[in-house]
C-alpha cells in the first residue's frame, strides 16, 4: 500500500500532568519483560535462558499492561483525527491493551512492524481483526534521556535503491513530553538503544477487520 503520509503526529498534545499520572500508575504495577510475536507468554512454562537471549537480540525492554478507560478517553480523539488528517481513513473499532514501556540503559527494540499476515483468532471481540493503526505517546521529555530514538523506515522501494537520507526518518517531532505519533501498523520502525536516563512511552494498537 503506497502512502502519502507514513505517520501523523501531535506535538505536546497530552498534558504533563496526564503523562506523570500514567507513569506513576504504571510504575506501581507489576512489570514484565517485553516479548515479541514469535514468543508466547505462559506462566506455567517461562522462557528458558536460550529463548531469552535470542529474544533480546530483537527486543530488550520492560512493560506493564493497562486497560483503564481514563487513558483511552485521552488518546482516542487523536487517533481518529490522525486517521482523517493523514488520509488513511482506516475502519477500526477497538483498541488493544495499552503497553506502558520502560527503556532503560542499553534497552531497545530493533526493526519490526506491528501487524502480521494472520487475523486474531480468539473468542473475544478481537476475533477476525488485525492491527491497523499504531500509536506511541511520549511520556518522558526528550531532554530526560539520550538515545532511544523512534525511527521509521519507509520501505516502498527496491532494495538496491535504498537511500537512508530518503527512507530512514527519525521522529524528532515527538520528543517533547506529551507528544503523540500515529502510523499504519504495517510501517517498519524501531527504538534505538537508550544511552542515558530512562524513556517511558505508551503504545496502543487499534484494530479493525482486514482491508478489502
Amino acid at each position: 500500500m503506497n502512502l502519502t503520509n507514513y505517520f501523523w503526529y501531535f506535538k505536546s498534545a497530552l498534558t504533563p500532568r496526564f503523562c506523570d499520572e500514567v507513569i506513576k500508575y504504571a510504575l506501581a504495577q507489576k512489570e514484565m519483560m517485553a516479548i515479541t510475536g514469535g514468543y508466547h507468554r505462559d506462566k506455567n512454562k517461562p522462557l528458558n535462558k536460550d529463548e531469552i537471549r535470542n529474544l533480546k537480540y530483537k527486543r530488550n525492554s520492560d512493560l506493564v499492561w493497562l486497560n483503564d478507560k481514563w487513558i483511552y478517553k485521552e488518546i482516542h480523539p487523536f487517533v481518529h483525527q490522525a486517521n482523517k488528517n493523514a488520509g488513511w481513513n482506516f475502519d477500526w473499532d477497538r483498541s488493544e491493551s495499552c503497553q506502558f514501556t520502560k527503556y532503560k540503559l542499553n534497552q531497545y527494540y530493533d526493526w519490526h512492524c506491528d501487524s502480521w499476515e494472520k487475523v486474531y483468532k480468539t473468542k473475544g471481540p478481537d476475533n477476525g481483526k488485525i492491527r491497523k493503526l499504531s500509536m506511541t505517546c511520549q511520556l518522558t521529555d526528550g531532554s530526560e534521556y539520550k538515545g532511544g530514538e523512534l525511527e521509521f523506515d519507509f520501505r516502498q522501494y527496491d532494495p538496491p535503491q535504498r537511500d537512508e537520507s530518503k527512507h530512514l526518518r527519525k521522529a524528532t517531532e515527538i520528543l517533547p513530553k506529551g507528544s503523540i505519533v500515529i502510523f499504519p501498523s504495517f510501517v517498519w520502525h524501531r527504538v534505538k538503544p537508550v544511552t542515558q536516563g530512562v524513556r517511558y512511552s505508551l503504545v496502543v494498537w487499534h484494530l479493525g477487520y482486514p482491508f478489502k
